[in-house]
């Protein structure tokens, strides 16, 4: 993954080139957006290849239940395109623009946020703005109760993705073998908290993403006030912002499970390492995960929250269309289905996935806001108080240099 990386900047370099030398190859001739019955009649046939995270079976089966629905109703057929790094779709659209390959790409649809979002975002690689606000299930999208529905890392979308879920980075323990009193109330409190607890705490390696998020909630609690984490990194304010971090990761590293010399891969990996009695405190970035792992026999029945007063990163993720899509009729109606009520009530339910929904319930037709009403919370998802507020992410360009950073101190320098 950190190979794509390093060829996803090479390649941004090569489509500001492209762009450039051709400024024709932004445009896009598909029918508009606003003319949803050319949509529609458009997109039946068609394959749309989907590129999303393939980490989580629970998720995985989510994906194929949307897919049978989408044949039921419009007579498209979905791929799930199964990624261990959203960087891998990028860096294809990437390619395929420098080479030219405008109006058949191999990726239609890209779950997405954050870096990769900005990264598209300003080389142009995305389909025309403002497409996601002219979906016609968008009427119910919570934009007033749920700004992170508009932006991504503090960047405005501009309409150019549709969000399809909500996160906040959620921590839980087992209460038959602790007790939240006895455990940290913060990330940086772990460091001091391992010490007298050694090998009972880890965290995937980044950059997958729950990884990455642990960096930057510890980055949150620990940066200087005088920086603000809302603008783009530069080498000056990184190396001041994340100097109290990096210094607490160093005391963490020893006591760490595996004496840091190892990292779980993923969020299921760490759920395992759990559910076995390895370590004490889990985390992931959806506050429904462990009820749904409950549900699905791979927690133990005591598993539940444990309080950060102080607050956790909260975001939403998104659907993009590439600007290339071979497939974008298609895509945009599966965006759009995403987006229905019916979607959102089944990703909801904690039985089947458990991530929160981004429509404004309250504005829903009644039977619909009645099934969510009816929805189950989980015997493990946080009450909103006791998630406490909502950290703002950091600018996406923070991720990128905490990824390289940690990878050089801990795997090639480590």
């Amino acid at each position: 993954m950190t190979v794509g990386k390093a060829w996803l900047s090479t390649a941004l370099f090569l489509v500001g080139l492209v762009t450039n030398l051709n400024p024709a190859l932004a445009e896009n001739k598909a029918p508009s957006v606003t003319d949803w019955p050319a949509i529609e009649e458009a997109a039946k046939g068609q394959t749309v290849q989907w590129n999303a995270w393939g980490g989580a079976e629970n998720i995985n089966a989510y994906i194929d239940w949307v897919g049978d629905r989408m044949e039921a109703l419009y007579g498209v057929s979905v791929n799930h395109v199964r990624l261990s790094d959203t960087a891998e779709a990028v860096s294809r659209v990437i390619a395929e623009k420098a080479a030219g390959r405008i109006d058949d790409g191999s990726v239609d649809l890209i779950w997405i946020n954050g870096e990769n979002f900005v990264a598209m975002k300003e080389r142009g690689l995305l389909e025309t703005p403002g497409w996601a606000t002219a979906l016609p299930n968008w009427e119910y999208v919570d934009v007033e109760g749920k700004p992170t529905v508009v932006t991504d890392f503090t960047v405005a979308t501009d309409g150019l993705e549709s969000p399809w879920g909500m996160a906040k980075l959620t921590f839980w323990h087992d209460t038959a073998r602790t007790a939240a009193a006895d455990l940290p109330a913060s990330a940086k409190e772990i460091a001091a908290w391992l010490k007298d607890n050694p090998g009972r705490f880890t965290y995937p390696a980044p950059p997958d993403f729950v990884g990455s998020t642990f960096l930057k909630q510890l980055l949150a609690e620990t940066a200087p006030k005088e920086i603000d984490l809302s603008q783009s990194a530069t080498d000056e304010t990184f190396a001041t912002a994340t100097k109290p971090m990096f210094a607490l990761l160093d005391e963490m590293r020893p006591n760490l499970w595996r004496s840091g010399q190892r990292h779980p891969e993923n969020y299921p990996a760490m759920k395992t390492l759990l559910a076995d009695g390895e370590i004490d405190i889990l985390f992931a970035f959806n506050p429904g995960e462990a009820s749904s792992g409950i549900a699905a026999g791979e927690l133990p029945e005591t598993v539940r929250p444990l309080p950060f007063p102080g607050g956790t990163l909260g975001n939403s993720h998104f659907v993009a269309v590439p600007f290339n899509a071979a497939n974008r009729e298609g895509a945009l109606l599966l965006a759009n289905f995403l987006i229905s009520p019916e979607a959102q009530i089944r990703k909801e339910n904690p039985e089947i996935w458990g991530d929160p929904t981004v429509l404004d319930v309250a504005s829903l037709p009644e039977d619909d806001r009645k099934a969510f009403e009816a929805l189950p919370l989980g015997v493990a998802t946080p009450s909103p108080a006791e998630t406490g507020p909502v950290l703002v992410e950091p600018h996406g360009s923070w991720q990128d240099r905490l990824e390289a950073e940690w990878e050089k101190r801990y795997l090639v320098g480590g």
